[in-house]
């Protein structure tokens, strides 16, 4: 078996993300190629959030649910069809339940959009089972936090745990903003900043990102794009370190930037291209 896997947090942007892959498709395409064969991997998205409650995939073949509209035909074409794993939803319904989280089964449940989408790129091939956590609403940085670490333990089964959400996400910005207008100098400062705190290991501070961050309540009005960052740091806990895969602006305001979480052993032994 391998030593645990790192956790992660990716950027999944627009849904375009699928058939735009750009330089974070690319990146995360060649994190994938340099990871250890994972057993299987598990995800969290924004777009899958349940009340008091945490539900967790378990048909053996989940669809692949197009979550969106008015986007290209194209689109709704794609397919992700990995398989599912009803023993390991078990199992992290069990965990959550011993960690005094109300948590069970959905049966009918498939892979959402901020799920398949990076999926399409970090693994291509669609043959590693692949089963999704909902986010448990109400829900908080702190929250978060401690619901990444009741995740944690598997890490220890060669799971990779992947958090899916954006850097930078103004959903009536992304809507309303012409493409040939583009201000992007709240986003890349809210985006280098929370670079920095993530390589200075300034979990604190990015605790308090709402009151800290520059612009932050611009570049989430609300913060469940966000929040999936602080399920991959309780995934790995206090001593971490970050690597920054840096996946530029796409349509203006959303910061493609995704991370990987691990020891700083296993951290460098990934080699420099990937960042």
């Amino acid at each position: 078996m391998n030593a645990s896997l790192p956790s992660l947090f990716v950027s999944h942007g627009a849904p375009t993300f699928a058939i735009e892959p750009g330089v974070a498709g690319k990146q995360l395409a060649e994190l994938g190629r340099e990871l250890p064969r994972p057993d299987a991997i598990v995800v969290i998205s924004p777009h899958w959030m349940t009340w008091g409650e945490v539900c967790v995939t378990a048909s053996t073949a989940p669809k692949t649910i197009h979550d969106f509209g008015g986007f290209p035909e194209a689109l709704y074409e794609l397919n992700y069809p990995a398989p599912g794993s009803p023993a390991l939803a078990q199992h992290i319904v069990d965990g959550f339940v011993s960690e005094g989280w109300k948590a069970r089964l959905d049966t009918n449940r498939g892979l959402d959009h901020g799920a398949w989408v990076p999926l399409m790129h970090l693994a291509p091939q669609a043959s590693v089972p692949v089963v999704q956590v909902s986010m448990p609403m109400p829900m908080d940085t702190r929250s978060a936090l401690k619901f990444g670490e009741a995740l944690r333990p598997l890490r220890a089964l060669n799971v990779l745990i992947v958090a899916s959400g954006c850097i930078t996400h103004n959903l009536y910005e992304f809507r309303s903003t012409p493409s040939h207008y583009v201000d992007v100098d709240y986003v890349k400062n809210f985006a280098t900043w929370t670079a920095q705190m993530l390589l200075s290991g300034g979990t604190e501070q990015l605790l308090n990102y709402r009151r800290l961050a520059p612009a932050a309540e611009r570049a989430h009005p609300t913060d469940e794009h966000f929040l999936p960052l602080f399920v991959a740091l309780g995934v790995i806990g206090n001593e971490y370190r970050a690597r920054v895969l840096e996946g530029g602006i796409i349509h203006g305001v959303l910061a493609m930037d995704s991370y990987l979480f691990d020891s700083a052993q296993f951290i460098q032994g990934i080699p420099d291209h990937v960042a």
